[in-house]
């Protein structure tokens, strides 16, 4: 626990761990001033191995105040999400919205019609008639018979 005056992770970037990823995006912008003659070779393996002990984003940030770009990818903190708001609570469903825009009833009928091609499919090996092979076709035409015409069509059509 941090006690209330001292900062967090979150509200100092500086202070985020950092790992693998980080160090060696660091290592590979010290090539790149290596390369282009900005550290010298003593320079380039002191700061290589800080780069390897460097444990939060100001360890490696340290290691580039002198340097131009490249400079090493960093983690940024995400920004913290406000607390929620009564409004937004009042206006929150505690049902879930499906997004088929079926309803539910029709979504029922819909597994009915899948489980009863399956229960026929067991029942034809079980009792070797064809007929089982109906049972769908009659729960598909009853459900229809319930839904009603324009079904589809979000109740815009003929009833």
């Amino acid at each position: 626990m941090t006690s209330a005056g001292s900062p967090t992770s979150g509200s100092d970037p500086s202070r985020i761990r950092v790992g693998d990823t980080e160090r060696n995006s660091a290592l590979e912008a010290l090539g790149e001033h290596l390369a282009s003659g900005r550290l010298d070779l003593d320079e380039y393996g002191e700061r290589s191995a800080q780069v390897t002990q460097a444990k939060t984003v100001a360890d490696l940030k340290e290691l580039f105040d002198d340097l131009p770009p490249p400079h090493p990818k960093l983690p940024v903190p995400l920004p913290a999400l406000p607390p929620p708001s009564a409004t937004a609570a009042r206006y929150q469903s505690a049902a879930p919205v499906s997004s088929d825009g079926r309803t539910p009833a029709q979504r029922a009928a819909a597994v009915a019609i899948a489980i009863s091609g399956i229960v026929s499919l067991l029942l034809f090996f079980a009792l070797k008639i064809w007929v089982v092979f109906l049972i769908p076709a009659l729960i598909a035409v009853a459900t229809s018979a319930v839904w009603g015409k324009g079904w589809n069509d979000g109740g815009r059509g003929r009833r």
